[in-house]
């Protein structure tokens, strides 16, 4: 099921590329792995997966113990700072962050451990009580304070939107974080680049991608149904 599931998401990545006019290489397709077993993960390595998200900093390091190290391990959940010196090592982008305490906890791991950690900066475009995120407005100032600590480098962007039945209601927000993107990225900030835009999940990557989307997210989508009781 996994494949197979893995193969239509794939083909519905290349159809949005195509309708966009953008290549297939443009965009990073994320297994969103969280709550799923080991046996899933592998069954979506045989289609192809190579780049997974993890919701938890210890779901994430337990998996990548134990799976072949040639995997690509995002951390795309909410990020603690009495978690960060767990992750830093093992997380080849962390999606989440979303305050200059948090960026200067990842800075002095990263110090520590002699690294670079790439990270994006989160966005709460559509302003939910819910989410996690920075604002529009206090986005280019936080990008600014961050982009000086050592041991980071501003990769892009991220948001989560909305949960909606029609995926042509997040569009609006899609753009709106691709136009922020393009904004920040004329003003030529020291260790800021802009490259990634990490938006859009399995309800809405379709539309996602062809607003500028680099990397979609996809979970539902590929293992199906979540069971939060395990």
């Amino acid at each position: 099921m996994v494949a197979e599931n893995y193969k239509i998401v794939e083909q519905k990545i290349c159809e949005a590329c195509e309708r966009s006019g953008r290549k297939r290489s443009e965009v990073t397709l994320i297994a969103v792995s969280k709550t799923k077993p080991i046996a899933m993960i592998q069954e979506a390595m045989q289609a192809g997966a190579e780049v997974f998200g993890e919701n938890k900093v210890q779901e994430l390091c337990e998996k990548y113990e134990v799976l072949p190290k040639n995997l690509h391990w995002h951390l795309i959940g909410h990020l603690q700072r009495n978690k960060v010196k767990y992750v830093v090592d093992k997380a080849e982008l962390i999606h989440s962050v979303d305050s200059l305490r948090l960026a200067q906890e990842i800075s002095k791991e990263a110090i520590k451990k002699q690294l670079e950690i790439n990270i994006l900066i989160e966005v709460n475009v559509a302003e939910e009580e819910s989410k996690f995120g920075t604002t529009l407005e206090d986005t280019e100032t936080l990008i600014r304070e961050i982009a000086k600590l050592p041991g980071i480098c501003i990769k892009g962007l991220m948001t989560i939107a909305p949960y909606v039945e029609d995926p042509e209601e997040n569009r609006m927000v899609f753009r709106t974080l691709k136009k922020l993107a393009v904004d920040i990225k004329m003003k030529n900030i020291d260790n800021v680049h802009m490259k990634v835009l990490s938006m859009g999940m399995t309800g809405d990557y379709q539309v996602a991608i062809e607003e500028g989307a680099t990397m979609v997210r996809v979970g539902t989508g590929i293992f199906g149904e979540r069971n939060y009781a395990i």
